[in-house]
């Protein structure tokens, strides 16, 4: 926890849904503080609330009126995992997004409180810093973060050789791209993705909302084959001077024709041209296909801070398909009639957060 220094103590509000004056205010605030992240925006309340039906406690400290930082929450109702309170589902980041001592542990201190009244077996807080020494650490998850040039060929002289290879295996295949301005190509190739990893997938109406919240702010690019096959693609999400790719599906083939490859290169030269500064690859298991694909890029990972305070539990919570427990599920999944699985996926995958 940073140390406290001469400042005014903030008073804690929370920030009421369709409250368009004070989302104003706190996506302003979200834009101009560095360690704010996409996560951050006021819009993510209306979607956990909409899509996954978990109550929100998007907090934020203010001083005579000014917004000194914010903390979004949801209340996880899992018959799974039992109850927490976590900043925030369904994100790689969260946590309190501030430059200020004082609000930082107000909003800390305020969502300790929020937990114990709501009695929740523990608080999660899903930072990209260490802030506590003595709460528990989740250390599963890395992030990998970049910087990208305005010009292609710097682009492309900082990748490793392999991975360059990679790349232009893809163009000599006449792999294209294109953006999607809906999303039923995407849909249906991240649900096949995730369904041959036996993993539950998030529903076409959360995909739907998320381009309506976030508008220009979320965009998909689909990877063609020569013959107008949709092979691979990527939602995204902008984000100040940064893009993050965060949901990608693709068919079997795309692997021996370089589309994968093909199709992150495509996004970072479309990024370039938007002038995004960092190109963020994301969140990834240590040791996993992606983490090491994603370091065959020439990203290094950086250490992911998931600090828990537990209540009414002994140790953190591994709800990750990581966890021996699940080998059986995701094997069952895995089997199960795709039409079927995407049909259950949603409620299955609102318990994980």
């Amino acid at each position: 926890m940073p140390k406290l220094e001469h400042e005014s103590w903030p008073v804690v509000k929370r920030l009421l849904a369709h409250d368009r004056k004070m989302e104003n205010q706190w996506d302003e605030f979200v834009m101009a503080c560095p360690n704010a992240s996409f996560f951050h925006r006021s819009g993510w309340q209306k979607i956990v609330l909409d899509i996954f039906h978990h109550t929100t406690y998007f907090m934020y400290a203010e001083v005579e009126g000014v917004i000194q930082g914010v903390l979004p929450l949801a209340h996880v109702k899992s018959w799974l995992f039992g109850h927490s309170l976590v900043s925030l589902p369904f994100a790689v980041y969260g946590g309190v997004a501030s430059q200020h001592s004082a609000a930082i542990q107000a909003l800390e201190l305020e969502a300790q409180r929020l937990a114990k009244r709501l009695g929740v077996a523990h608080l999660e807080l899903r930072n990209t810093k260490k802030m506590h020494s003595d709460w528990p650490l989740q250390d599963l998850y890395v992030t990998f973060r970049k910087e990208i040039f305005p010009e292609v060929s710097e682009n492309m002289n900082a990748i490793p050789r392999k991975q360059r290879a990679m790349i232009r295996k893809g163009i000599k295949n006449g792999l294209t791209s294109q953006l999607d301005t809906g999303i039923e190509t995407f849909f249906r190739l991240y649900s096949e993705n995730v369904h041959r990893h036996g993993t539950p997938a998030m529903s076409k109406r959360y995909f739907k909302a998320l381009r309506t919240e976030f508008g220009s702010d979320c965009e998909i690019l689909t990877v063609l084959a020569p013959d107008g096959q949709a092979l691979s693609s990527v939602l995204s999400f902008y984000f100040k001077d940064e893009i993050l790719p965060y949901y990608a599906g693709d068919v079997e083939a795309s692997r021996f024709l370089a589309a994968n490859d093909f199709k992150y290169w495509e996004l970072m030269c479309r990024a370039s041209e938007r002038q995004v500064k960092v190109f963020d690859y994301g969140r990834s298991k240590v040791g996993t296909g992606s983490y090491f694909f994603k370091k065959n890029w020439g990203f290094e990972p950086q250490p992911l801070f998931y600090e828990y305070c537990l209540f009414n539990r002994k140790d953190i919570p591994r709800n990750n398909p990581s966890n021996a427990k699940f080998k059986w599920l995701i094997e069952a999944w895995r089997k199960m009639p795709i039409g079927l699985a995407n049909s259950l996926g949603p409620f299955v995958v609102r318990n994980f957060g």
